[in-house]
């Protein structure tokens, strides 16, 4: 007996995913689907070999403030830090590689609908510091104190 539409529909869907502690998953939020999209987008870009100066930027202008004047202001400083540094995006986020090894990442508040922006270190960043260290900064504002910090930050992180 071949199945009914309604029973070949049910079957169709996913299976909802719980955790140990019984909780219910949906699957990936509407953000995150959005970011996965936005990684083989990127990835599509890096095989035709794109200007990633030109999609960082394109990837700020599309923010909100204050994260877009955050931003760019990083991207200025970064690059200003460690000028072989190459922009890239990464999950649609500003982002900055050497020989191509991703080095850091700035994800603006709105994109996850955080409070503030952040500014991260991959794993390749060189700024081990004993058996503990920050890889990520918070960031509510820049002043001269902050930005002295990203440089500083940076180009030891490439080294």
């Amino acid at each position: 007996m071949a199945p009914t539409k309604a029973a070949a529909k049910a079957a169709a869907k996913p299976a909802k995913r719980s955790s140990p502690s019984g909780e219910v998953s949906q699957g990936f939020s509407a953000e995150e689907k959005a970011a996965a999209r936005e990684r083989v987008r990127e990835l599509k870009a890096q095989a035709a070999h794109a200007d990633g100066e030109t999609e960082v930027l394109a990837a700020i202008a599309k923010m909100q403030e204050p994260d877009r004047s955050i931003a760019g202001r990083v991207h200025a400083l970064i690059k200003a830090a460690e000028p072989e540094i190459a922009p890239r995006t990464w999950y649609g986020m500003p982002a900055y590689a050497k020989e191509g090894r991703l080095i850091c990442f700035f994800q603006n508040a709105g994109k996850f609908k955080a409070r503030y922006q952040t500014l991260g270190f991959t794993d390749k960043a060189s700024l081990d510091e004993g058996a503990m260290w920050p890889n990520s900064y918070a960031l509510t504002e820049l002043t001269a104190i902050e930005e002295a910090r990203i440089t500083a930050l940076v180009q030891r992180a490439v080294r």
